[in-house]
């Protein structure tokens, strides 16, 4: 089928961008799993093997694989007998060596029905159409106050390029179409734990210069084969912003390909990490099946990187900016405005930036503002407390929160180019109601 005959080169590692296949989705080609139930000892032998013929160090493999046998012939793992524990126990002794060890267990029968793919045995077109419900990673995409585009990538998808059709680039392509004409870019990398490195590749080509020597380079192992490759994409992003200010937002969460474009973007100093170290694991792989049900994902390759000499295993992206992670955004914001402003300082765009950029610092540090002169009506307009604060209503429109600026000075919280200004009568008291735009109009509702 087309899917599958897509999906192919992947597996077989024929593309140089998936030479260690996808990092953290693929599936490599192992032996058939018996039919009858394998007991601990059998499944830690065959953990071992997989570590012994794929794990990227050959001599730490022959290291690992020995002391997994002597464990298992000591009967470490024989009380282990529930494949949900023996699952845990296993990931937990592997992970120090390399974070992307992992041990997993599905039923059988499910894993039978529903494949996790790509691999032997697994459904292509299930696993596409996971993807696609998805939306090949991209879950938000909107331009934030100020001219600053925001995309939420939680996954970085395979591509094909050799099909002029592929959905996942097309659908990364559109998101990049989309942000073209923003004074800023901050893509959020909290929430995504990685995906293909020819994802990493082809986004990295979109803010840097064609060619450019910065991308990671592989040293990859399968069944016993060592290779290389590097992550520069097979095609480039015809229209790369290279002078565009970039932000990526990292936490503890983000980690593998996503880690390899903070990392990359960062030591080729094209973009600006803000938030928390990264989860700090480099070195990609693959799931190899195992019998009864049981994976093992072995990392089959690991990164240099050719600016830095070395990579972030163990250690995570470290962040130029560091933030509490649900703060990130917030900080990215704050600095992507203060850069535009930098670089304008006249006219309606520098005074929409510079509007935001007040709204944002006073949502940050609200004022300590006595609201009980401002409830009232305002002609059409009405002014209510709330909690504490003010909205503002208009007839049957919903409410629409205020943020104080300063005292007698509110803008709308969630759009700071509409500014509220009251103004006060000779005894002190309001008596008027004035709206002001950054473009320029205002209106004025009497008390």
């Amino acid at each position: 089928m087309r899917l599958l005959s897509r999906l192919r080169p992947v597996l077989h590692c024929r593309r140089r961008a998936a030479a260690l296949c996808l990092i953290a989705l693929c599936a490599p080609a192992v032996a058939a799993s018996p039919a009858a139930p394998a007991g601990p000892r059998a499944i830690v032998a065959q953990v071992a093997d997989a570590i012994d013929r794929n794990f990227y160090d050959p001599q730490r493999a022959a290291r690992l694989a020995a002391q997994l046998r002597e464990e298992a012939g000591a009967g470490r793992y024989d009380a282990d007998t529930d494949p949900r524990d023996l699952a845990t126990a296993l990931s937990r002794r592997l992970r120090p060596e390399d974070n992307h060890f992992r041990v997993e267990w599905r039923d059988p029968a499910q894993a039978a029905a529903a494949p996790l793919g790509p691999g032997p045995g697994a459904s292509a077109d299930a696993f596409a159409d996971a993807s696609r419900r998805r939306n090949y990673g991209l879950r938000a995409l909107q331009t934030l106050p100020g001219n600053i585009g925001y995309l939420d990538l939680r996954e970085l998808p395979d591509l094909d390029f050799a099909d002029p059709a592929d959905p996942a680039r097309r659908a990364l392509d559109a998101a990049l179409a989309l942000l073209a004409e923003r004074d800023a870019v901050i893509v959020d990398l909290r929430n995504n734990g990685g995906g293909s490195p020819a994802a990493v590749g082809y986004l990295t080509s979109a803010f840097t210069a064609r060619g450019a020597p910065i991308y990671n380079r592989f040293r990859a192992r399968r069944d016993g084969q060592l290779r290389s490759f590097d992550e520069a994409p097979q095609q480039w992003y015809p229209q790369p912003r290279l002078d565009v200010p970039l932000y990526l937002l990292t936490s503890a969460r983000t980690g593998s390909a996503a880690e390899a474009l903070a990392y990359t973007l960062q030591a080729a100093r094209r973009a600006t990490v803000i938030g928390e170290a990264s989860a700090g694991a480099a070195n990609p792989g693959g799931e190899f099946p195992l019998a009864s049900g049981y994976s093992v994902f072995v990392s089959t390759g690991s990164p240099t990187n050719p600016i830095t000499g070395g990579n972030w295993e163990g250690r995570g992206v470290q962040p130029d900016l560091a933030s509490d992670a649900a703060q990130a955004l917030d900080t990215a914001r704050i600095q992507a405005l203060e850069r535009i402003l930098a670089g304008r300082q006249d006219g309606p765009a520098a005074l929409d930036a510079r509007w935001a950029l007040e709204a944002l610092r006073a949502q940050a540090a609200p004022a300590a503002l006595a609201v009980a002169d401002y409830p009232g009506q305002y002609e059409r307009l009405r002014i209510d407390a709330d909690g504490g604060g003010l909205v503002l209503r208009d007839g049957r429109r919903p409410p629409q929160p205020l943020t104080a600026l300063q005292r007698d000075l509110f803008c709308l919280s969630d759009d700071p180019t509409v500014r509220l200004r009251f103004e006060r009568g000779a005894d002190g008291r309001v008596a008027a109601l004035e709206t002001l735009r950054s473009d320029g109009r205002s209106n004025r509702y009497r008390r």
